[in-house]
């Protein structure tokens, strides 16, 4: 019986990747497995078809020799095989080569979602995040800053070991050691965790009484943290070695601090650039004076206001705004005029401004200018 074509056996196209390959045999062997096919007396042959099939595609020269001459290229002589041949034409050696590339997906669940290999004795902790709100004030001058962290410690009582004592844990006498059993599943012999050790290879006889076995214990630590001059909202600074502990002396996770800057009554910050609104009277815009400004520093600043300012003028103060967090110099401070009219006028006060209203028309440039725009278009409407 002649041999079928080996991409029409995966189901690829002769121009798929190599990730296509493997893909399309992950699927086929799953497919076809022995053990999933009790009742197909085909399935065996089928599934060797398939593995002997992706041991050609997957390799690059071997995949070369297919294209070229067929199944030719790995009968008579023609190389590309190498080695004794087993059942369906393959190698003994090629075909758990092959099949060790879909091993995991296949019994996975078997083994517990456990990597092969070396056993979990120890574990690093957790890192943990601590949420730090601070001031404008504090953002601009920094700080050393306690806390309190909820968190879990290397256990006093037994220093880590999670053995009464501190006792040294003993060998697993199911696994020796290894933290995996053997067992047979169908013609395989697969790994899977040890039920007893739960793949840490040692068990603990006397567990403390205090941590329960794990080393840990829950107990609220206080820490110190610098606050860099200049952080601002989203500001993340780690602790290195300062988050949980690790589980049977593993080594300890970070703590990282997430800074939030509140909100300031005065000053409105962007980067490091602040902003300040400041109201002026109609008299002070109008003829000009000076005000005084706060700054961030706790400071105060003299600041000339030019006759004729309207409301939105900004004047800037150099350097007079927020640190930079990485690097020299600071951004600066702008100060934001606000005219205000006034309220609760008397009558003489009325009579005044009506008086002045009168004599000043020609000193509104903008309200003239405005109304011969909407004249004009009266004009055009009509």
């Amino acid at each position: 019986m002649a041999k079928r074509d080996f991409y029409d056996v995966l189901g690829v196209s002769k121009g798929a990747s190599a990730d296509e390959v493997k893909k399309a045999y992950r699927a086929k062997a799953k497919e076809l497995h022995p053990d999933r096919n009790r009742d197909n007396p085909d399935a065996e042959a089928q599934f060797k078809e398939a593995n002997e099939a992706y041991e050609v595609l997957k390799d690059a020269d071997k995949k070369a020799a297919y294209d070229r001459f067929g199944h030719a290229a790995f009968e008579g002589g023609m190389g590309g095989g190498g080695g004794p041949r087993g059942p369906g034409g393959m190698g003994g050696g090629d075909f758990s080569s092959a099949f060790s590339d879909v091993f995991e997906d296949l019994f996975g669940d078997f083994m517990g979602g456990q990597q092969r290999g070396g056993r979990q004795r120890a574990s690093r902790g957790s890192d943990l995040r601590y949420n730090l709100r601070i001031s404008l004030e504090d953002a601009y001058n920094g700080m050393q800053k306690a806390i309190t962290v909820p968190t879990s410690v290397v256990c006093s009582a037994c220093d880590g070991t999670g053995a009464e004592g501190g006792a040294e844990p003993q060998t697993c006498p199911t696994c020796n050691g290894m933290g995996k059993v053997r067992a047979q599943q169908g013609f395989f012999t697969v790994e899977r965790t040890c039920p007893t050790c739960s793949g840490s290879g040692q068990i603990i006889k006397n567990p403390c009484r205090v941590c329960g076995g794990t080393g840990r214990e829950q107990k609220d630590r206080s820490l110190s943290g610098n606050i860099p001059a200049g952080v601002e909202t989203g500001t993340r600074i780690r602790l290195a070695g300062e988050g949980e502990a690790g589980l049977r002396g593993g080594p300890s996770g970070d703590l990282y601090i997430f800074i939030e800057v509140e909100q300031h009554d005065l000053f409105e910050r962007d980067g490091t650039d602040l902003f300040c609104r400041v109201p002026v009277s109609m008299t002070t815009a109008a003829v000009g004076g000076d005000v005084e400004v706060p700054t961030i520093d706790g400071g105060r600043s003299r600041v000339k206001v030019p006759a004729g300012s309207q409301s939105g003028r900004q004047m800037r103060l150099r350097a007079k705004g927020m640190p930079a967090l990485r690097g020299s110099g600071a951004g600066d401070m702008f100060i934001e005029l606000a005219v205000e009219t006034p309220v609760n006028l008397t009558s003489k006060q009325k009579e005044l401004l009506k008086e002045f209203e009168q004599m000043s028309q020609e000193n509104n440039p903008e309200l003239s200018g405005f109304f011969k725009k909407v004249k004009s278009f009266w004009d055009g409407t009509a």
